[in-house]
Order: structure tokens, then sequence, then C-alpha cells
């Protein structure tokens, strides 16, 4: 029996002969192909990765999302129009140098008036070029950080917190792309970029293994002898992982009369110490490469422009020298089999794009919920005897693989009017879900009490942030369902009792008129709030709310549990961070520190750091 599509010239020769069945045997021929060839662009387009989120093609051929993975850090992934799954996928996490937009480093073509930095780097083009050169399936993802310094902004946020947070930004950056099965990772960054590569490197015990390639572009200054010894790792444990540097004898560059680099910094330097920490496990062979002094072993390759002239090459070698094309193709037989593009020709010209209109950002989609996920009540069976840190690492690998009910989603408008100081009426609008923060399916979920870092870490992830006492009031007041406080007294801190105090809850809402699963409910939990004591009193988790149907709350604003204190009465209600003040969109923390706004979120006055961070 043939399948559908299935093509037999017997079948369509039938008893022809001569020169009849020679015209029928090219004519079935034909059609033959024709139909090959849809069969296999049918299923080429089956096998593309849905980029969901991402735009349609642009004029370049390119899907563009800009997401926005904590405040002030953007993620602009610039992806084929296709990608196939079945496939190698490149993906390229390039951290931006100081100084410059994810627009100027993407780059354009000059033009009258134009500020000069769109045209030193031109990494979508040289992106392009390097898919016209066997990488037909790299993605980049662009990585800027609200300071344009990296090294600034892991200082403003403590080192501790920006690594452990610049790790769990990559991962969102790999599952905004559907982590592909066939999904390979490079590293890389120019100037301060190197500062987030470092952090990605201290952020973790060991690199993981779809970490295949770092490339270090000029950016390699606070190289260190513990970075050495977790990269030794990497490189011994797959044979396919490389490391590429690239630096320049920057020691003696003047600019207005002053030493670019102090005495013992700078990349040059660095690259000697990092090359004295790896020559003894990988033996390096000096030559030269053009103009460059090469050092390699196995795995490894440092290129050092010895600079005779004494100029600035910290852009040039980057963007002129094809260095970001280099650094990613050295290595691949195809390559380094033929010509280089590691010298003073710009590779990629005709890739430049005339303009770069970049998307607004947006936080990336809480994932889909999977058929596999656990029920709430096996959540909570599962959680029994585990301590405290185990049971927060589950809610939040459930939390942020997508394991919550479909009508939390769903998320319902708080609209706040009041006169200001300006004696002129504002008007505040935020998005809030409907309902607390649970793990489950729509028929199995239970409401979960966690550490407001714990709630933290998903709002930060998602897009969302922690309403202030203020909020809980008028969020309260919008609900459509209030139901009153039903306190317990025992077991307190016992997942069993979460999940005992959410079965009363849904008793609650089965007598009421709109007890519908998803309505915009209140009165059942008591919310961790942000709160300007907690800048007085750190180390303590701030609780506010449980309104009883009058609008009494029964638990005042209180900071009097330690912060890893959890209870089953304990409750996370993500609001929306993006919220429009006189219908012009604001973030929330920009509101919060606005003597003249503030009191539309606040009723007590501004709160500069409304957030959860661990000490």
């Amino acid at each position: 029996m043939k399948g559908r599509g299935d093509c037999s010239l017997a079948d369509l020769l039938g008893n022809a002969t001569g020169a009849r069945a020679g015209r029928l045997r090219r004519s079935a021929a034909l059609a033959c192909a024709g139909l090959l060839a849809a069969l296999l662009a049918g299923c080429a387009a089956r096998r593309s990765i849905d980029l969901a989120g991402f735009p349609p093609p642009d004029s370049l051929g390119e899907r563009t999302r800009v997401l926005e993975l904590y405040p002030g850090v953007t993620a602009t992934i610039v992806a084929p129009a296709r990608v196939d799954p079945t496939r190698r996928v490149d993906l390229i996490l390039y951290a931006l140098p100081n100084g410059n937009t994810t627009a100027q480093t993407i780059g354009r073509r000059p033009a009258p008036g134009l500020d000069w930095h769109y045209d030193i780097q031109n990494i979508g083009a040289q992106t392009r070029a390097l898919r016209a050169r066997g990488m037909p399936q790299a993605i980049v993802a662009y990585l800027e950080a609200n300071t344009k310094s990296w090294p600034e902004w892991r200082r403003v946020h403590g080192y501790a917190r920006a690594n452990a947070r610049i790790v769990e930004i990559v991962d969102q950056v790999r599952a905004a792309i559907g982590n592909p099965p066939h999904l390979v990772v490079t590293l890389t960054g120019h100037s301060g970029g190197g500062s987030f590569m470092f952090a990605f490197i201290e952020g973790q015990d060991s690199l993981p293994s779809w970490l295949e390639r770092i490339a270090f572009l000029d950016a390699n200054y606070n190289f260190d002898w513990s970075h050495g010894e977790k990269l030794v790792k990497w490189l011994r444990a797959r044979a396919r992982n490389r490391l590429v540097v690239l630096a320049y004898d920057d020691r003696n560059i003047m600019l207005d009369g002053k030493k670019v680099v102090s005495d013992s910094g700078g990349t040059w330097r660095a690259s000697e110490r990092m090359m004295n920490y790896l020559r003894e496990p990988f033996p390096f062979t000096a030559d030269t490469f053009g103009e460059f002094r090469r050092y390699r072993a196995s795995q490894i390759e440092v290129l050092l422009h010895p600079n005779p002239k004494n100029e600035i090459l910290h852009t040039v070698m980057i963007g002129e020298m094809n260095g970001y094309m280099h650094a990613l193709l050295t290595g691949r037989p195809d390559y380094d089999r033929g010509e280089t593009v590691l010298k003073t020709a710009r590779a990629y010209t005709q890739f430049i794009q005339d303009d770069v209109v970049l998307p607004a950002a947006g936080p990336p989609g809480v994932p889909a919920r999977s058929s596999h996920a656990l029920t709430g009540s096996a959540f909570i069976a599962s959680l029994a005897d585990v301590s405290r840190e185990e049971r927060e690492g589950a809610i939040r690998r459930e939390l942020f693989s997508g394991n919550m009910p479909s009508f939390l989603r769903q998320l319902r408008t708080v609209t706040v009017q009041a006169t200001g100081a300006d004696s002129a009426l504002h008007v505040v609008e935020y998005e809030v879900m409907p309902d607390y923060l649970a793990i489950g399916s729509d028929d199995d979920f239970v409401r979960m009490p966690m550490l407001p870092y714990t709630g933290q870490g998903f709002c930060d992830a998602f897009g969302f942030v922690l309403p202030t006492r203020k909020m809980v009031n008028d969020i309260w007041a919008a609900a459509q369902v209030h139901l009153d406080p039903r306190p317990l007294t025992v077991e307190r801190e016992a997942p069993a009792t979460f999940l005992q105090h959410h079965r009363i809850i849904e008793e609650q809402l089965k007598g009421t008129e709109r007890g519908a699963r998803g309505v915009f409910v209140a009165g059942i939990k008591k919310d961790i709030v942000v709160t300007g004591q907690l800048q007085q009193r750190p180390n303590r988790v701030a609780i506010y709310g449980w309104h009883y149907a009058n609008g009494q709350p029964i638990q005042p604003l209180y900071l009097g549990h330690i912060d890893w204190y959890v209870d089953y009465s304990h409750g996370i209600r993500p609001v929306r961070r993006w919220m429009r003040v006189d219908g012009v969109r604001r973030a929330y923390e920009d509101i919060l520190a606005d003597p003249r706004l503030s009191y539309l979120l606040s009723d007590e006055g501004p709160i500069l750091v409304p957030r959860y961070e661990k000490p």
C-alpha cells in the first residue's frame, strides 16, 4: 500500500512505449521531484523551532525580540527566520562593552551626524557573515545593563548576588529560544563585557556541558587563578570545548596625556597571567599569525597583538579586523584550512544594515505547563522530610518551569485615583494575578507559601514585582470576591498545613456566588510586601493583610519574623512591573522613588529599594 505522496513511474507509465513513454518518464520525474521538494519544504517548516513571542522576519531575514530579564537588564535576541531543531544551533551570548548600547553594538552604516559607536563593532553584520560561512543557525543575544557597564552593574548589586543573577539570565535566554536539543553556546564579550563572562564563571561550581566556547575579546582584565581552575576543568571535560583570547599590548597606551591602564592592569598582562596558569595542563606552542603573536594548545588559542605603533586597538581588533568572527570560527576545520578573516580588511561589509530599529523590551512569558508536571498535591507530598533549602529550590524549579494553574496567567487590572501634593488628580493602572502564586494544574493545585527571596526571584524572572501595603489594600478593594480569614494554629510551618489551608480556601470559594476557579479573590492570605522599613531592618520578611470582609486587615504591617520564616498564611501576589500613570508607561521602581507620585503606590512615602535581596 502506498502512502500519501508516494510516486511510482510504473503507475504513471502503464503500457506506454517509445517516445510517448520517454515524455511520460520525464513528466513523472518532474512531478516526483516537485512533490518531493514540497514535502521536504513542509517537513522543514514543521521542524522549525517555534520562537514564541518573536515577531515575523524583517527585511534582513531575522527575527528580533528584546527581553527585560531583570530590572535594567535586557537581552536582545536576534535569530534567523527559521531554526531547525534537528540540526546544530549556535547561541552566541555577547556581553556589551562599557559605554555602548545594543543598537550601537549591532551597528549600521555611517551617516552624517551619526554617533561613531555605530561603526566600531558591527556585531550584527559579523553574525550575518558567520551564517554565510558555515554557522547558518547562529543566534546572538546582546546582553546590556542599564549602567552601560557590567563591572559597575555587578558592583552596585553586590558581586555574589550579581553573579547568581547572571547565571539565571543565561538560563532565561536559553529558555527564550526553546532550548533546542542540539544547542551549543558561546560566551563572549568585549571590554567590560568580560565582567559578565567572569560573573558567569564565578556564579557556579562548574561550567555547564552545553557551553562549547568562551571567547574574551580584549575583555579578560580581571582574570585570576580562581577562574583558571574552572576553565581547566571545563576544557578537560570535553575535547570540543575551546577557549579563545584576543588582546593587544596596552601597557603604554596614552590618552589625554595619561596611561589608559595601570602599571598592573590591562588585557596584555591579564593574558600573560592566564597563559602562566594554563601552560602547565596545556603546553603552548608559539608562532606568528598575521600581525599577532599566537599561542596555541589543543583547545586554546591566545592571540596577542604586539602593537608596535602604540595605538589604541581595543575596538579595531574586534570590528575592523573581524576579531569577533575569527573567535567564533577558529578551531572549525573548514575555517582553519582556509584563509583567515583576522586582518585589517572588513569581511562583513556587504552585511551591514542601513539602520537599527529594535522592538520595545518586554518580560519573558512564564513557560507553558508541561503535561508531565507534578500536581499540587503530589508536589506537597514530595516535600516531606526535606530541608528548607531543598523545599525552596523545589518551589523555584516548579515555578520557573511553568508548573502553575492557567488561570493565574489571566491578569486583572487595578485602577487607583488619588490627588497629590500638586492638587492634581493622578491615575495609576497595574496588572495583578487574580490569586496567590500556586503550583500544580487547574484541577489540582496548591497556593504555595515561600521565602520572600523565592517569590522575588520569580517576579524578577518574569517581569513582576511584590506589592506595598497600600497596593494590598487597593487590590483587596478591586477584587471580585472577599473571604474572611480562617487561621490555623498547629504545625503552621509544615507543607501539610499549606495544603490544609489551601483546601479550606477552596471550600470557602465553593460557598460564594462567584466562586469559579480563577476569580479575582482577596482575604485569603497575608501578603509578603515591600516596605521602606526593610532598609532599617534587613534579614526580615514583611507581611501584611489577610483582610476581613469589612476591609480591616487581620495582620498589620509586621517585620517581626526572620527572613527564612514561612508559614501557611503567607502568600505571593505578583504585580506587573510596568504600570501606567496618567496613561504613560512607568516602571514600578521609578514611581515609588518619585516623591510626586509615590503616594499612588505607597502610604509611607517614597521607597527606594522595593525588593528583597539576599545579604
